[in-house]
């Protein structure tokens, strides 16, 4: 009788209920740490795959030119003055400035290309900087203006004082 009388307690069902919950974060606690490294390692094979793609490229790539080494050989030992045009030894001086200054022009290539693209633009730039200076003759006239009220404020404060 004891027995069917007995009736589970509020308190002790939230206990129960608390107690589950700490087994299942437990569990998830376990399984965490494990399902981080599981994670990890498939990054890392998935990194390694690509750089294994990449060195098989370059493996093909070096492998082709090994096949053509002895035509580079080849092309590496023949002279190549011979396939250009002949130049009279009084004309050296002047190719060597010629180079000099090709090697110049190319390195400024891209500067000169961008210049000439922003030909275009120069009368809009020109409008701005117009405008500008507008508000920069306006802004020194303001300027010398406060200067002056500034100069007249000081006299009069000089003569209060000495008043």
């Amino acid at each position: 009788t004891l027995d069917l009388t007995c009736r589970k307690a509020p308190c002790f069902v939230k206990f129960s209920e608390m107690e589950k919950m700490a087994n299942i974060q437990a569990e998830i606690n376990e399984v965490q740490p494990l399902l981080f490294r599981t994670i990890v390692s498939t990054l890392q094979f998935y990194f390694i795959g690509k750089k294994c793609e990449i060195l098989q490229d370059m493996n093909r790539h070096l492998e082709a030119i090994l096949k053509q080494k002895r035509a580079l050989r080849k092309r590496l030992i023949k002279p190549r003055c011979q396939e250009s045009l002949p130049i009279e030894a009084t004309f050296h001086k002047y190719i060597v400035e010629l180079l000099a200054e090709a090697v110049t022009f190319i390195e400024k290539l891209e500067s000169h290309v961008q210049t000439v693209r922003s030909i275009p633009q120069i009368p809009n730039i020109m409008k701005n900087m117009d405008a500008a200076l507008t508000k920069t003759e306006l802004l020194v006239m303001d300027l010398e203006e406060l200067a002056e009220q500034i100069l007249k404020w000081r006299e009069l404060q000089k003569e209060v004082c000495s008043d």
